[in-house]
């Protein structure tokens, strides 16, 4: 129970130790990384344009969704009965 104890206190000694992942190169990566993506927009102009497509519901959204619960349903059947033969072998081989 000591060792635990001991143990656990070490790993918590190292880990303080380590300190901080945060240093000056991650902030000046980030800076880096907006200032060439503000650079690249400054001539354009072009405000964003709505997508009506993006929200259109497709018709056969629920003659989809059946057909693949219908297949998942399928395979689970087909899973069950795997592991209900490879159970069945292993009574067989244990019963030899």
């Amino acid at each position: 129970m000591n060792f635990r104890i001991a143990l656990a206190a070490t790993a918590t000694l190292v880990l303080v130790a380590c300190g901080s992942a945060q240093d000056a190169s991650s902030e000046a990566e980030a800076d880096t990384v907006e200032v060439d993506a503000d650079a690249a927009l400054e001539g354009v102009d072009a405000a964003p344009v709505a997508d009506d497509a993006a929200t259109d519901e497709v018709a056969d959204v629920d003659a989809a969704t059946t057909t693949e619960a219908q297949q998942i349903q399928e395979e689970g059947d087909k899973a069950a009965d795997t592991a209900a033969a490879a159970m069945d072998a292993m009574a067989e081989e244990t019963g030899n």
